[in-house]
């Protein structure tokens, strides 16, 4: 009915004990001018309760419905229950349910209809504590037996598995357990608060089942994440509709069963399912999964109507998938379509701008947020903002943003302290979590915390700080959690303590390949090759089967401890037994295998016998392995390869730079260092630390700013006396400008492992170990005089630089001097 209607509907006095179908009878000819509906008017023979109905059905405003209540108030026919029960159903629907309370206490004699209608409209708006006190209410005032239409809506009031056994006890009592709907909603019901086991005895016990109660039981377990119960129970299933194709493919996706989808959809396309949108936006879901962005784009290509969400699955589909270029582009052509986008697209849009290493374009995603107001109001929004800066290596933006969150959670505190640690600074990270405990209220640290916090304390030998984490793992077991336990292990394995690592690994479970590949990876760290290689074969007695991960950590092992012919046996393995086709890092690894092992000409035509392109990493490793073994001529090739695939990166500049000192080819050192200087590349400090009384301490290259400035310098001059007089003869060729020897030997010491060193034997008890962490390789005279200091003052040395880990004992390091 159109407004113009019902507008002379209201100028229409109504007389005195004129009846309600002589009222529409009168007013007839002006419906059927001005209203499409008047047709279904006509037939004035009608009871005056369907009148009504045929009148509720065409309220589809608030307005509308005032109008309509008053009318019946002025005839008088707000009295009949039947009729004042809709209206209270008709403003629930609306959304005004202070309006139905009054229409309802209005009703003089109200039947079960009534109360059902009052209870169901609670549910509808979301106001469940007044659901359940007007069921409460229902019981104890009227007197009136429940139905089998009133469990469903108290049920789903239910915010507590108490009052939903208090509701399951009365539906027993009156006998309506066994209804369709209300065993549905009691699945429901138990599913979200209790066991799912509870659910399933009573999906078990019902006597007949529609699909409805396989629906409810299906996203049942799906909710609890019992994926693989869903998928085992569907085998029973023959018919299937749309609910039912939604949450077999959310269990689909959960156990990884992604076969099992492809042949949900094949149903689905077979009985048209696949037609409906949210199906569709699921199917979309699911492909992205599983990687195979072919059938995302299918999907995607046969829907006859797209909505948001249709656009924000295919877009998050490529952006998961690292195709940050096709999601951009889907993203513009969302915008031709005239499709706004929301929060959801904008995080994805985040990430795909990260991916990208866009930084223009970054600021002004942050710009529309804040257009928007969704910066302030959505802390899913805000994050994604953080996260962006942060993957683009602008961490003081990624700050700035974290500070401006007007509310954060465990999210927003993770995303800093993950942002800080993959950036390099560990020291901040550890920082950011103190602060965390410190000042984040109610906020729990959670899995995400400690895996992000735990990679931090091992970049900083920070072993204090994570053994403080391991005993809040302790506390609330998620030690044994396989993220957390391998997160933990890792840290203790490049803290120094391996034995610890190890120990902790035969705890966690072992399933899969995450935990082998960290253990591999800290035994190279520390030029066990051996024992990495024992590692690879223990894991596959036990059946795990090894990914392209597992391959780098062994070849990398292989590396540091000169295991030639075993790094050539697992990259052929890789291949032939496990179809890893090999890729840059492996092969970046191969090469850096035989570089290290001397075999420049090797490794040199290795590189030209790749299928691949070589990149920065391979001809940087060819590059280090020439200026270790003092091949300038070769070097300069790998130079030139280097700086045509990556000429910004400062690091090979400084490379070739000290591959010329070395040889003492002053005039290539100043060609080298004018053309970094010209690009405006800078060299990156060189810096060591050591944890001392649960304090990092940081010392810098040539830093002269330390409080203990003499002191160290004191100690250092002490010790270059006492190794002179057992043998030690300073090496030159790791001074890396063109200087008097004097001078040489006095840059020698000031290297930044000595002054920590040094600052060790002053700071802490005679025979306690000292640990540094090296952001550099460690150069050969110092290597040399950690040894000579080790056996003068019986320590034991553990120096962690950029490549491993070296033990110095009684004069002697673990390397074996092959680093």
């Amino acid at each position: 009915m159109s407004f113009f209607s019902f507008f002379l509907f209201r100028l229409i006095p109504t007389r005195k004990g004129r009846s309600f179908t002589g009222f529409l009878q009168s007013i007839g000819p002006v419906l059927r001018e001005f209203s499409a509906t008047s047709n279904a008017l006509q037939d004035y023979g009608k009871e005056i309760g369907d009148d009504v109905h045929m009148l509720f059905r065409y309220c589809t405003r608030l307005q509308l419905a005032r109008c309509l209540h008053a009318r019946l108030v002025v005839s008088q026919e707000i009295q009949n229950v039947c009729i004042s029960a809709k209206l209270v159903n008709l403003y629930c629907y609306l959304g005004n349910v202070e309006m139905a309370r009054h229409a309802f206490d209005h009703i003089k004699n109200r039947d079960v209809y009534a109360w059902n209608a009052m209870v169901s409209g609670y549910v509808r708006v979301g106001n469940f504590s007044e659901a359940i006190k007007c069921f409460s209410l229902f019981m104890l005032s009227s007197g009136l037996r429940p139905d089998y239409r009133t469990f469903p809506s108290v049920l789903k009031a239910c915010r507590c598995l108490i009052d939903g056994f208090k509701i399951h006890c009365l539906a027993l009592k009156y006998g309506f357990v066994w209804d369709v709907f209300v065993a549905a909603s009691l699945i429901h019901l138990y599913c979200r608060y209790g066991p799912v086991a509870n659910a399933r005895r009573l999906f078990d016990e019902m006597p007949f089942r529609d699909l409805g109660s396989w629906n409810a039981m299906l996203s049942g377990y799906c909710q609890s994440g019992n994926a693989k119960e869903a998928l085992t129970l569907s085998n029973e299933l023959k018919v299937m509709d749309a609910v039912t194709i939604v949450s077999l493919l959310s269990a689909c996706t959960e156990a990884g069963d992604f076969n099992r989808g492809v042949m949900i959809h094949l149903y689905s396309i077979k009985h048209g399912l696949d037609s409906e949108l949210f199906v569709s936006n699921k199917l979309i879901d699911m492909y992205a999964e599983s990687c195979n962005l072919k059938g995302c784009q299918k999907v995607f290509d046969r829907m006859v109507v797209r909505d948001l969400i249709s656009w924000n699955s295919i877009i998050k589909a490529y952006e998961l998938n690292e195709q940050p270029l096709r999601a951009l582009w889907l993203f513009q052509e969302m915008r031709l379509n005239r499709v706004q986008p929301d929060c959801l697209t904008l995080i994805s849009l985040a990430s795909i701008l990260a991916q990208l290493g866009d930084i223009r374009a970054s600021r002004s995603v942050q710009g529309f947020t804040l257009r928007k107001g969704w910066f302030l109001e959505d802390i899913t929004v805000g994050n994604a903002v953080v996260d962006m800066y942060a993957k683009l290596g602008l961490v003081d933006s990624a700050r700035a943003v974290f500070n401006l969150l007007p509310c954060k959670d465990v999210i927003s505190w993770n995303t800093i302290i993950s942002g800080y640690a993959q950036n390099g600074f560990a020291s901040e990270a550890i920082e950011m979590y103190n602060l965390m405990e410190e000042e984040g209220g109610d906020i729990t640290a959670n899995q995400g915390t400690w895996v992000s916090i735990l990679p931090a304390c091992s970049q900083a030998g920070a072993l204090r700080q994570g053994m403080k984490i391991h005993g809040r793992l302790l506390k609330n077991g998620l030690y044994l959690d396989v993220f957390a336990g391998t997160s933990l292990a890792d840290m203790y394995g490049k803290c120094g303590r391996l034995d610890d690592a190890l120990s902790l690994f035969y705890q966690i479970p072992r399933v899969n390949s995450v935990p082998w590949n960290t253990l591999i990876a800290c035994h190279g760290l520390h030029g066990h090759g051996e024992k990495a290689m024992m590692l690879f074969r223990e894991m596959l007695d036990e059946g795990v089967k090894p990914d392209h991960i597992t391959f780098v950590t062994l070849l990398s092992a292989c590396s540091h401890s000169g295991l030639v012919d075993e790094g050539k046996w697992c990259f052929e393995l890789m291949q032939a037994d496990y179809g890893i086709t090999p890729s840059l890092k492996h092969y970046g690894c191969m090469v850096d295998l035989f570089g290290r092992a001397g075999q420049l000409e090797t490794a040199f035509n290795f590189i030209k016998s790749m299928p691949l392109q070589p990149d920065a990493s391979i001809w940087g490793a060819l590059l280090s392995a020439c200026r270790v073994h003092g091949n300038v001529d070769l070097g300069k090739i790998a130079s030139e390869h280097l700086f045509e695939v990556e000429p910004e990166h400062v690091g090979y500049h400084v490379l070739l730079s000290n591959m010329y000192a070395s040889a003492g080819k002053w005039e290539g050192v100043d060609e080298i260092r004018s053309i970094a200087r010209g690009k405006g590349l800078r060299k990156t400090p060189g810096w060591s630390s050591m944890e001392v009384n649960n304090k990092v301490k940081v010392f810098y290259t040539g830093n002269q700013t330390h409080p203990m400035y003499e002191e160290i310098y004191k100690e250092l001059t002490t010790l270059h006396s006492k190794m002179k007089m057992i043998g030690y003869v300073p090496d030159h060729r790791f001074v890396l400008q063109d200087v008097e020897d004097d001078e040489k030997e006095h840059i020698l010491m000031s290297h930044s492992e000595r002054l920590a060193i040094a600052f060790g034997l002053i700071a802490t008890p005679p025979k306690t170990k000292i640990q540094i962490f090296k952001n550099l390789r460690v150069c050969g005279d110092c290597h040399s005089v950690t040894k000579f200091i080790s056996r003068i003052t019986e320590r034991e040395i553990i120096v962690r630089d950029s490549n491993r880990f070296h033990h110095f004992k009684n004069g002697v390091c673990s390397c074996g001097d092959y680093w």
